[in-house]
């Protein structure tokens, strides 16, 4: 419902004015009191009934005398730099309500640069935007009224809390940073703002049900599947078989295995054809090689990557590639997927989609994942755009040590990485910068290079605009000792030998990535090292991260330290998104808001 008329439109525009609701969250940056005064406190700043006695213009200032009819008592005031206008303001028997802070000097009462009150007895609320304030006390006045604010689904009582702070009284003034107000605008806030996603989200026919038979292909498997998996595949099974398209989001810990839930799926869609766009080439070849090694041998998969040059896609099953994708000609798929999907544009997942399908009025089912756990009271957030599945078992326990380091253990871990090479395991060093930047106190990738290259073998370089990057990945994983590397490395690559990383300048990463980092170390269950090296051994945030190893418990701290994102549009990745609620702490309000809009609630146990 919109409760806007045109002619305000572009007043609303300029607020960045969505709703009814964003117009009443529009709280008042401050109050000016202009009721009478009944004493004249030194100090405080008072109103007072007055008629002018006497103006005297002297040079750099006026005096005025006031005479008060209320304490029957006369009251200079003092106004320097006089403009024209004040002789007219203070002409002799004017009658005026003036205001300013009493000072009171052996019985002699005065008011340094009074200034004039039109009207009185009354609370004027001052608003921060860039509009006249009186334009945005009109906008308020017109569409915050209280029978609109209860058919928005507030409740009385948070109807009532809302005016008091566009219309407020003296006792409010007094109490407005209370629990009981600080409260009312938080659920507000989380209620409009899941008013209007639940608005974005949109219940597409599906194309066709996927209905293909999964018990066998899990009873093949030469392992056994977490609950969680198991769960993650179920949910993804009742979607398929539902006549509406699935628009679900599986999200898993580093290493808790979400290709087996891409392979499950793709056998849950077959006959019908299934496509997967994964970030980087690397991750596809990984993708595609568990493929051909898990799935049936009648399910045929092919590889899609700008280095393939595979003309027909007709005859496959499974198409498993990176955005090259885009560019190809597809068959007709009734399951897309995307794998890392934090990693691709909004625009890339819609395209990826439409390529696949070509009917109107009908989706395809999509599935997203991601190795990137998001916080609790997000998840609960975006469950109004999307469904959600969480995959936090891991195959195997994983013993990770995370220690915060600085120059003076170096000589330890110098140690620590020869003995670990002995061992034939492998050690990253994760670097801030690919080259010298004043504005960084580490080293970058070729300052500190040749140090590793004179004083080991088996060095390999790369980084993110590095061409032959694979490669180098691939050659490392197969006779490498030491990876020296940018966050390169921070999207699902596997390297089973891997134990140790050390990233440099830790705090300088966001903790998601410093989590994805450490995840690529012990994913086959071997002992696992995380050294954070930094000059600031005494970060907080640092040593939070290294006392957690759960990439959930990550993510709620991360939002603690960066806040969210924009959800809604897309145009903040993080910094703060709400004015009054804290994600980190208000998820219970965040239920009674999604309760009061009939929102189902995603299961987070």
């Amino acid at each position: 419902m919109s409760w806007f008329d045109k002619e305000d439109e572009l007043n609303l525009k300029k607020l960045k004015i969505n709703s009814l609701l964003d117009l009443a969250l529009l709280i008042p940056s401050s109050y000016e009191d202009n009721f009478l005064s009944n004493e004249l406190y030194p100090g405080k700043v008072c109103v007072i009934d007055a008629e002018v006695k006497t103006l005297q213009r002297v040079p750099k200032y006026l005096k005025v005398k006031f005479y008060s009819f209320k304490f029957d008592k006369e009251i200079e005031g003092i106004i320097f730099h006089p403009k024209p206008f004040h002789n007219k303001l203070f002409s002799y028997g004017a009658r005026v309500f003036i205001k300013g802070k009493i000072e009171q000097n052996f019985g002699r009462v005065s008011i340094i640069q009074p200034k004039t009150v039109t009207e009185v007895n009354t609370i004027s609320s001052k608003y921060k935007t860039p509009l006249r304030n009186q334009t945005v006390k009109k906008l308020i006045d017109k569409y915050i009224i209280k029978e609109r604010l209860l058919k928005e689904g507030l409740s009385l009582k948070e109807a009532d809390d809302l005016l008091l702070f566009h219309h407020p009284t003296h006792t409010f003034l007094e109490q407005r940073d209370s629990f009981r107000y600080i409260r009312t605008l938080k659920f507000i806030e989380i209620f409009n703002h899941l008013k209007k996603l639940s608005s974005k989200k949109r219940v597409y026919h599906s194309s066709t049900k996927l209905d293909g038979d999964v018990t066998s292909f899990i009873k093949s498997l030469p392992f056994s599947l977490t609950n969680d998996q198991r769960k993650a595949i179920d949910d993804i099974r009742k979607d398929f078989q539902s006549p509406y398209a699935s628009k679900r989001v599986i999200v898993g810990d580093v290493g808790c295995g979400k290709t087996i839930v891409i392979l499950a799926s793709v056998v849950m869609a077959y006959p019908k054809k299934a496509v997967l766009m994964a970030p980087t080439s690397l991750l596809a070849h990984q993708i595609y090689s568990e493929a051909k090694k898990f799935l049936p041998s009648f399910i045929k998969t092919v590889l899609v990557t700008s280095k393939e040059k595979n003309e027909n896609l007709e005859e496959f099953d499974f198409l498993v590639g990176t955005h090259a994708l885009l560019y190809k000609k597809l068959p007709k798929c009734e399951l897309v997927m995307v794998d890392e999907q934090h990693r691709f544009g909004v625009n890339q997942r819609e395209m990826i989609k439409n390529l696949a399908l070509r009917e109107k009025n009908k989706r395809v089912h999509f599935l997203q994942f991601s190795a990137t756990p998001i916080p609790r009271t997000l998840a609960m957030i975006n469950s109004s755009l999307v469904d959600y599945t969480f995959i936090k078992e891991l195959p195997f326990k994983k013993e990770i040590i995370t220690k915060i380091i600085s120059r003076s253990d170096f000589k330890n871990l110098i140690n620590h990485i020869e003995n670990e090479i002995k061992n034939s395991h492998q050690i990253a060093i994760i670097y801030p910068l690919v080259e010298e930047s004043e504005m960084v106190s580490y080293q970058s990738i070729e300052e500190a290079k040749s140090y590793w290259q004179k004083r080991y073998k088996n060095v390999f370089v790369t980084y993110g605009k590095d061409k032959e990057k694979d490669e180098v990945l691939e050659n490392f994983r197969q006779k490498g000792d030491i990876l020296i590397s940018t966050t390169v490395i921070e999207v699902g690559i596997s390297l089973p030998r891997l134990t140790t990383v050390v990233i440099v300048g830790a705090e300088r990463l966001g903790l998601a990535t410093l989590h994805q980092i450490r995840g690529r170390v012990s994913r086959t269950g071997l002992k696992g090292y995380c050294f954070l090296y930094t000059n600031d051994k005494n970060s907080k945030r640092l040593k939070e991260f290294a006392k957690t190893v759960s990439g959930f418990d990550i993510a709620e701290l991360d939002l603690k330290y960066r806040q969210s994102g924009d959800v809604i549009d897309g145009k903040l990745q993080s910094g703060k998104m709400f004015e009054w609620i804290d994600l980190s702490k208000d998820r219970e309000i965040v239920k009674q808001a999604q309760e009061r809009l009939g929102i189902a609630q995603v299961s987070l146990s």
